[in-house]
């Protein structure tokens, strides 16, 4: 699915400081700096198509959708292994067909 990107324009964050959405370092400034991105993100009403750009995009910087970089690679692991699983399932309960 590709998404466009029309719905940045009326996002909550469209007017505060992009800078507050890539925070810089993991400190206690850092962390303050993420909550705020994401309290920002739980009140907007395109939260959804901007975590789904991220994860389509596989944007590795930023709070997109009110996720952190490494909740967005968290869940494409967890995706990627459902996959997986899900494939092997698959395939231990496919019939066998005649050749």
């Amino acid at each position: 699915m590709s998404y466009g990107t029309e719905w940045r324009k009326s996002g909550a964050c469209a007017t505060a400081d992009p800078d507050l959405f890539y925070p810089i370092g993991t400190g206690n400034a850092a962390a303050r700096q993420i909550a705020e991105a994401c309290r920002i993100c739980a009140a907007c009403h395109v939260r959804r198509e901007c975590l789904d750009y991220a994860m389509e995009n596989r944007e590795a910087h930023g709070i997109w959708g009110g996720t952190t970089p490494e909740e967005r690679a968290h869940a494409r692991r967890k995706e990627t292994d459902a996959q997986r699983y899900g494939a092997r399932t698959a395939q231990r309960t496919a019939p066998e067909t005649a050749a």
